[in-house]
Order: structure tokens, then C-alpha cells, then sequence
């Protein structure tokens, strides 16, 4: 799978070797499927009816700025790949259902490390999604504004 890569992201995510990050660890094999920032709003908004049933992982690392989307943690991309046994098994224990990924525009690492964890939902087998929040933080922020938000700094959005 090849996902496009902005320059910008490459001269912050490089290794030692000049080398992406990513090719650290193996290429995806699956395709991510996307959730819109509506349904992801949706499932933020009816926690307090139906528990929780989904994690909100936010993969920025250096550019986690501005705030997150609420009860989002965060995992950068660089480190989820050694990690998606442990993020599976704690989901699996909790009843998380969905595991929502997200970047600055989900058009790289958001994508990417939602295919790692379904290629490993597919290979240790489960019910687990792993979708992709369409338009990453920064669409979530242009529907929404500071709603729905963490930490919210409306001065980093107005750059």
C-alpha cells in the first residue's frame, strides 16, 4: 500500500539514515476504511447513554499543537507500530468496538497506522474496526472549531 507523503512531514519524521520513519517497520497490507467527523461527533456525544465503544488515537507527534479531539489519546506514529498487540488487547479487555486514528489531515500516518492495526486484527482475528477520521484534526477543527476538544488553542488553527 503507498500512501502519499506531503515533503513538510518527511523533514520532521526522518531517521539517522535520511531515511522516513516508516520504513522502519513493514508496509501495510490493507486498505483503512474512514469514519466523517459527524459520526465520530455522534459517538462523542452518546458516550454518556451507551459507555464507551471507541478510541480516539491521535498519531501527531512534534505538531501536536492546538489541541486534540476530546478523550483522544495520543500515540505517535512513529512508536504505534511495536504497539498494536498491547493497544488490541487493552480494546479487546475495555469492549472498544472501533479504533478511530487521526493525524493533522489523515492523508499519512493517521492512514498508515490504521492499516497496521487492522492487518493485526486480521492476523490475531477479533472484531476490532480500525477506521480513519476523515480530514484528521485539522477538518475535525474547521467543522467543529474548538467543540468537542481538548485542550483546544484557537491562536495555533488561526496560523
Amino acid at each position: 500500500m503507498t500512501i502519499p507523503v506531503h515533503s513538510h512531514c518527511l523533514k520532521m519524521a526522518t531517521r539517522d539514515d535520511g531515511t522516513p520513519w516508516w520504513t522502519a517497520f513493514p508496509e501495510p497490507k490493507s486498505q483503512p476504511e474512514y469514519i466523517v467527523a459527524e459520526e465520530v461527533a455522534k459517538l462523542i456525544e452518546e458516550e454518556d447513554e451507551k459507555g464507551r465503544t471507541f478510541l480516539l488515537v491521535d498519531v501527531r507527534r512534534t505538531d501536536c499543537t492546538g489541541g486534540s479531539v476530546a478523550s483522544s489519546i495520543n500515540l505517535p506514529a512513529h512508536s504505534f507500530f511495536p504497539t498494536r498487540k498491547t493497544v488490541h488487547e487493552l480494546c479487546t479487555r475495555a469492549g472498544i468496538k472501533n479504533v478511530i486514528f487521526y493525524c493533522g489531515q489523515s492523508n499519512g500516518r493517521g492512514p498508515r497506522c490504521a492499516a497496521w492495526m487492522k492487518d493485526y486484527v486480521e492476523e490475531a482475528g477479533g472484531d476490532l474496526q480500525s477506521l480513519v477520521l476523515t480530514g484528521g484534526i485539522k477538518g475535525w477543527v474547521k467543522r467543529y472549531g474548538g467543540r468537542m476538544m481538548d485542550g483546544y488553542e484557537e491562536a495555533v488553527w488561526e496560523r
